[in-house]
C-alpha cells in the first residue's frame, strides 16, 4: 500500500462573512502521475472513508498531474477527508488481500479505515 502526503489548509471565511468557505487540499508523494485522484469531504462518519453513497458529500476528480483540489461552498463543521489516487482510472479502489493497491490519504480525528472507528 502507498499512502499519499497531502496538506490540507484549513477552510477560510472572509472578514465580513459573505464569502463562501474555501478548503484547498495539495497532494504530494505520489508514485507516478497516470489516472485520476478522487478527493471526497463527508461530515457522515458512516460514509468515511469511502463517501460515494453520502449524498451531502462534497467530492471532486481531477488529474493525478494537477496536485490541487479546491472546495467551496460548504458549511463549517468536522469533515473527513479521504484522498484515492486511481491510477489505473477505472473509478474505484483497487485491493489485494484486502489492501488498497493504489495510493490511499486519509485524514479524519481516527483511522477507521484500518482500525476501526
Amino acid at each position: 500500500m502507498h499512502r499519499l502526503a497531502f496538506l490540507c489548509l484549513l477552510p477560510l471565511l472572509a472578514a465580513n462573512g459573505s464569502a463562501p468557505l474555501v478548503f484547498d487540499v495539495e497532494i504530494e508523494g505520489m508514485r507516478n502521475h497516470r489516472g485520476q485522484i478522487h478527493v471526497c469531504l463527508t461530515r457522515n462518519p458512516s460514509h468515511f472513508p469511502d463517501c460515494r453513497e453520502d449524498p451531502e458529500a462534497f467530492r471532486q476528480s481531477v488529474a493525478a498531474a494537477s496536485h490541487h483540489v479546491q472546495f467551496t461552498g460548504f458549511q463549517p463543521g468536522t469533515y473527513a477527508l479521504t484522498v484515492l489516487h486511481d491510477e489505473n482510472s477505472n473509478g474505484r479502489m483497487d485491493k489485494v488481500v484486502g489492501r488498497p493497491k493504489e495510493g490511499i490519504g486519509l485524514f479524519s480525528k481516527s483511522d477507521r479505515a484500518f482500525r476501526g472507528p
